[in-house]
Parts: C-alpha cells; structure tokens; sequence
C-alpha cells in the first residue's frame, strides 16, 4: 500500500447509499484490510449506534466491527461528557442513538419544565442536535429555540446540509440548525466532521499521525478539506453527494478525486508513480 499508514473512511455516500453497498466498495476494504491497512469508519450518521451500523455493514459483507467504526454520536457524548458534566440535555435526533451517550443525562420532553428558568425544574441546560428527519418538525426546532433563549447551550454533531437517498438529495441537520444560530443569536459547539476534534479521535484510535493517513469522503467541505485543514490527506470520491458544481465551488482543493472508494486501493500506486515522475 506504498506510503499510505491509515485511511479514514465516511460511509454514506462513499461505502454506501441507503446502507446498499456501492459497486466495487467491499472488496476495496478486503483488499485494505488483506494488505494489513489500519482503518476507521467515521461518520456523522445519527441515525444508528456504532453496533447497529457495524452489523449493518457486516450483513452486507464488510469486514468491520463496533471498533471499527467513530460516529457523531460517540464524539458528541465524549464532548459533553468532557466541557458540559452533569448537564441536562434535550436530544433532537431522528433515530435512536442513546446507547453511544454514555455517561450523558437526557431529558424527555414530559421532564423539560417548559416555561421555567434555565437549571430549574426539568429545564435542559443543553440542546443537542443530531440527525435531521421528521423528529425535526416545528415544535421540537421551537422548543429548542426556547430554551437557547433562556441560555441553554447549542451543541450539534454536524452541519451537513445535505445528504444521498435512495431517491436523491434530501436535507439535513445544517438546514435547519443555520436557523436556530440566528434566531437565537449562539453559535453552536459542533462535535462530528469537520470539527479537528473529530479527526484527533479517529488518528488516536488508530495510532497514526495526520501526515500518515488518508480521509476519503464525498462531502468536500466537511470530509476532504477539514481533514486537509487537520494534517491529512484528503480522498474525493465521485460518488454520493458529490456534485461537480460543489466541486467547483469549494474553498479549496482535495489532495486526490478518484471516481469511486472502489479505486482507492489503487491510489498508492498513482501516488508512487507521481513521486517517480
């Protein structure tokens, strides 16, 4: 595998879409992992715990477990757990997640004590904003608009505007949570990708330095250039939510675009002929 000491890789949009594996992308990881690759999946899915999702891809064939695999989800309860202890959270999320918040105080929306101060009765003393679907509807964007008003902190696990169906686009966290930031004039502490915290945590889990790893992803913005932005290489592929027009408009540009994760095990090759040329 040349140069190459680890790789980072996003799963929807990449590995899969409607978790159904993308032409040629199983046998890309079995070739990874034949040729003694260290790797981990990292996503903002907040639709599924890191159990669920290894299963998930399992069934499909992917030779991945548990431990393979750092979610929003996790990083968030790590987050909370880290700079809010003790604090109580109101969860906005479609699907459920509450396994990976270890060690994080939920409140239901029976506990929140609507109409009461912040930090008295049941009021949440934090917001967390996971996965966009129809949990986002406009009583639960209003509660939370609430309680930011009476000083609650913001805390989202990405700001993906957008992401790949089976049936095409639809929107995500970022559409709405852009929303709540003006209305209640705060900024959110943001846990997944592209935050460089997120990063840290997959290269720590791995054992490797940013100069040794790839990120491959179809998101430019939060996937390829955030990890270039935190040391790493960054891998674009032509699949998911990738569009030219995106492409073209980026802030940046990603280190590598390969049509396919399906190409990667190749790309060391590419890099090596480069390097001789």
């Amino acid at each position: 595998m040349g140069r190459i000491g680890a790789v980072l890789i996003d799963i929807d949009g990449v590995l899969t879409v409607a978790w159904k594996p993308l032409p040629g992308t199983v046998a890309a990881m079995r070739r990874l992992r034949e040729a003694g690759v260290p790797l981990v999946l990292v996503t903002n899915t907040t639709s599924r715990t890191r159990a669920s999702i290894a299963a998930k891809l399992a069934g499909q064939g992917f030779p991945v477990t548990a431990e393979d695999i750092l979610t929003a989800p996790a990083a968030t309860a790590a987050h909370l757990r880290e700079h809010h202890p003790g604090a109580r959270c109101l969860l906005i999320n479609s699907g459920d997640i509450r396994d990976d918040l270890t060690g994080v105080t939920l409140v239901d929306a029976e506990e929140e004590g609507e109409g009461e101060g912040e930090g008295e009765g049941g009021a949440p003393d934090v917001v967390v904003i996971g996965g966009a679907g129809d949990a986002f509807g406009y009583a639960e964007l209003n509660r939370a608009f609430r309680h930011l008003q009476r000083g609650a902190r913001l805390v989202a696990m990405h700001r993906n505007l957008y992401w790949r169906t089976a049936t095409g686009l639809d929107l995500d966290t970022g559409a709405f949570l852009l929303g709540l930031e003006r209305a209640a004039r705060t900024e959110a502490e943001i846990t997944g990708k592209p935050a460089g915290s997120f990063f840290a945590a997959a290269l720590a889990h791995l054992g490797v330095t940013a100069s040794e790893a790839l990120m491959v992803g179809d998101d430019i913005e939060s996937d390829v250039l955030a990890a270039q932005a935190a040391g790493l290489t960054g891998v674009l592929v032509r699949t998911g939510k990738y569009l030219p027009e995106t492409h073209r408009a980026a802030e940046g540009t990603p280190d590598h675009v390969i049509d396919s994760f399906a190409d990667l095990p190749d790309l060391p090759d590419l890099l090596e002929r480069q390097t001789r040329s």
